[in-house]
């Protein structure tokens, strides 16, 4: 039995800033396993990608992450833009992967499984639904409400939203996904709606404004913690909910938990790639921000 188990895509991504052109990996499985190979917890990575990026899943396994493959006939290919202000961003997609499948997953079991599509089709909601009777389910919502045109990526609604969202336990989304999923232009009114629909904690992060999240009729205001030069926004919302995650397992409460996430998060952007902190360095980050 794992604390926690990310279901997601490894991704090959090109990265434009008004600094650089840079080529990575990515993705929501990248990132979140990278956030949590230092911290005191039970992980596993399920994911899917080309033989020809395999060197991507060794990557992982040198730090000693745990990873569950399948092959794909393709590894999803990102590129993302990102204007000067850095929670701006344009994304294209080149390739896709094979979507995860219950016999994949079936062998799998844990406390808590983080969800990272990155498209639409990714994690089915029978998927979903196996899951939750397995354990807690988290999910990142933003791949069901890409919609893909001419390789480009647009924002759109989620046709099973009703029926997949009564098994997520927590969600997290950004602004623009939570009025794409909802509507409600007004934050607080569409963290409603979705708690309606039976998630239990809605996590909406805002970049560098901060964050917010909803749980029992209560609002939990989480602030930016930010370092003195940003160099890298990429990751930052998956590094955000391996943080919030990891302390939730830990037992900690939901503000607490959710500036542990903020601090994480704003470390991150301090570099480029992935973060591979200690609890410590959050910890201290946290205490000085």
């Amino acid at each position: 039995m794992y604390d926690i188990c990310c279901i997601g895509h490894i991704t090959s991504d090109k990265v434009v800033t008004t600094n650089s052109v840079m080529y990575m990996a990515g993705g929501t499985a990248w990132y979140f396993s990278h956030a949590l190979a230092r911290m005191d917890v039970s992980y596993l990575l399920v994911t899917a990608l080309a033989e020809a990026e395999m060197h991507y899943v060794i990557d992982l396994c040198n730090k000693d992450i745990e990873v569950n493959v399948q092959l794909s006939a393709q590894t999803v290919f990102f590129e993302n833009i990102y204007a000067e202000n850095q929670d701006e961003r344009t994304q294209n997609v080149w390739a896709k992967a094979d979507p995860f499948t219950i016999t994949q997953t079936e062998p799998v079991n844990a406390k808590i499984f983080h969800l990272g599509p990155l498209l639409a089709d990714d994690i089915s909601t029978e998927l979903i639904k196996t899951l939750a009777t397995k354990g807690r389910v988290s999910l990142d919502v933003q791949g069901y409400l890409r919609k893909l045109e001419n390789h480009k990526v647009h924002p759109t609604d989620w046709p099973e939203k009703i029926e997949a969202l009564q098994h997520i336990d927590i969600l997290k989304a950004d602004i623009a996904e939570l009025q794409a999923l909802t509507g409600e232009k007004e934050v607080n009114e569409g963290v409603k709606v979705v708690a309606g629909w039976g998630v239990k904690e809605v996590v909406i992060t805002n970049g560098s404004q901060g964050s917010l999240i909803y749980s029992d009729g209560v609002f939990y205001t989480i602030p930016a913690y930010r370092p003195p030069v940003i160099v890298d926004a990429t990751g930052c919302g998956d590094t955000y909910m391996a943080g919030y995650l990891y302390k939730r397992i830990k037992g900690a409460g939901i503000q607490q938990s959710g500036e542990f996430a903020a601090a994480m998060a704003g470390l991150k952007t301090a570099t480029s790639g992935a973060f591979m902190g200690t609890e410590g360095e959050v910890m201290g980050f946290l205490g000085g921000g």
